[in-house]
């Protein structure tokens, strides 16, 4: 506490406040408890501004001082946009920076590690993968030669059903389904928080999905290329996805004919650590029909799933998969919802939002995941300001009529 201390009256002194001493220990008590550790109050701006005066005074600015603290120490948004620490060592990497030698015989116990998971488990992984990969190029490209009939739709979803679940093999994947009555169907649009690129592997291993995405090159654009031949996905151009309204429509479109896959969307738009949902963007529930909710939640103790793209590039990222004990992964399937009467798109996206983040025992938060790569938008600032304009005048309105 004591480090706690210097740190406010240092930052106090920077702003030129005076510090009474028995505000110092009345908001030193709040921050932090007797271990050291980030104590984050409960209460909302109103109560927490309410315990420190009974009207309007400068000391209120010492309710923004200890948030800003708070955040500079353990904001809610960056550790999101890193591995999940664990409580124990998993063999795969050191997970604590205070990791000490702790004895020989653990230490051997890793060297076999390497050796099991590089030697033995990787090679059989990369062939896998490349089967799979394989496979689906070839298949989906003989498939599209087919007339458009019921035979095609069949073929198709059989070749992706099993180059997916090939590709779940090279990765070592243990999926457990939940409530497989509400799987996503047909005309329908399927959305799921977003942990890494292979949710998509993920899901499609318990079935076939129209996906959507930009269209790239390379070995990725030959495999987009492909499977456009045999199921109607919805790849856009580079300049169309800046297009909201073209996009829009191409959607709507495909929902509009209920013969056709449901869309699968992650609406959060980034890679998030698996310990919470952040934002869902409300452009995918503006589209229109029905929406199929689906929790992920991966087991952190055989594998990081999480792809932190600002510091793994996608072949990196894919060898660290490929050598990890596993891939354990709970997959819920959630009632389906629909927008209900006077609900707008972004109340029903927090919604929907809401309910996976239950399901799947992950932290609710409103952030953007866009934060990710960009700064805090005005709003958010502004809806601050707001609410503590809204806090003096409804204290001054109670002044007034108090008054004689």
């Amino acid at each position: 506490i004591y480090r706690k201390e210097k740190l406010f009256l240092r930052f106090c002194f920077l702003i030129r406040t005076p510090v009474p001493g028995k505000m110092l220990t009345l908001y030193l008590h709040g921050f932090c408890d007797c271990s050291g550790i980030i104590e984050r109050a409960g209460g909302s701006m109103e109560e927490e501004i309410g315990e420190l005066r009974n009207s309007f005074a400068l000391s209120d600015a010492f309710y923004f001082y200890k948030k800003g603290l708070e955040s500079i120490v353990d904001d809610q948004v960056t550790q999101r946009f890193s591995s999940e620490e664990l409580a124990s060592w998993n063999l795969l990497t050191r997970t604590n920076q205070n990791f000490r030698y702790i004895s020989l015989r653990l230490t051997i116990i890793w060297v076999l590690g390497v050796f099991v998971r590089y030697c033995i488990l990787f090679p059989l992984r990369i062939t896998l993968a490349i089967i799979g990969l394989s496979w689906l190029v070839i298949g989906t490209t003989l498939v599209g030669f087919l007339p458009e009939n019921s035979v095609k739709t069949w073929l198709s979803e059989l070749v992706h059903l099993t180059c997916y679940r090939i590709c779940a093999r090279g990765l070592s994947a243990t999926i457990r389904y939940y409530n497989k009555e509400n799987k996503p169907q047909k005309g329908g649009i399927c959305v799921a928080n977003h942990t890494t690129p292979i949710d998509v592997v993920i899901l499609a291993n318990d079935g076939c999905y129209a996906m959507v995405g930009q269209i790239h090159g390379g070995l990725m654009g030959v495999i987009q290329r492909s499977m456009v031949r045999s199921c109607p996905h919805v790849w856009f151009e580079r300049s169309e996805m800046k297009d909201r309204h073209a996009v829009t429509s191409r959607l709507r479109a495909h929902v509009a004919a209920k013969t056709k896959l449901p869309i699968l969307i992650f609406p959060e738009g980034t890679c998030i650590n698996n310990t919470s949902v952040m934002m869902f963007k409300k452009g995918s529930f503006e589209i229109g029909g029905t929406i199929y909710p689906v929790a992920i939640k991966y087991d952190p103790r055989f594998g990081d799933a999480f792809w932190n793209s600002g510091k793994y590039n996608m072949v990196s990222y894919l060898l660290r998969m490929m050598t990890s004990w596993a891939i354990v992964v709970n997959v819920w399937y959630l009632p389906p919802m629909t927008l209900q009467d006077g609900e707008d798109a972004a109340h029903f996206a927090s919604r929907v939002k809401s309910a996976i983040a239950h399901q799947g025992g992950l932290l609710d938060l409103d952030w953007d995941g866009g934060l990710k790569r960009g700064k805090v938008k005005d709003s958010f600032k502004e809806e601050q300001q707001k609410m503590y304009s809204s806090i003096i005048m409804l204290n001054l309105q109670e002044t007034s009529n108090n008054s004689p």
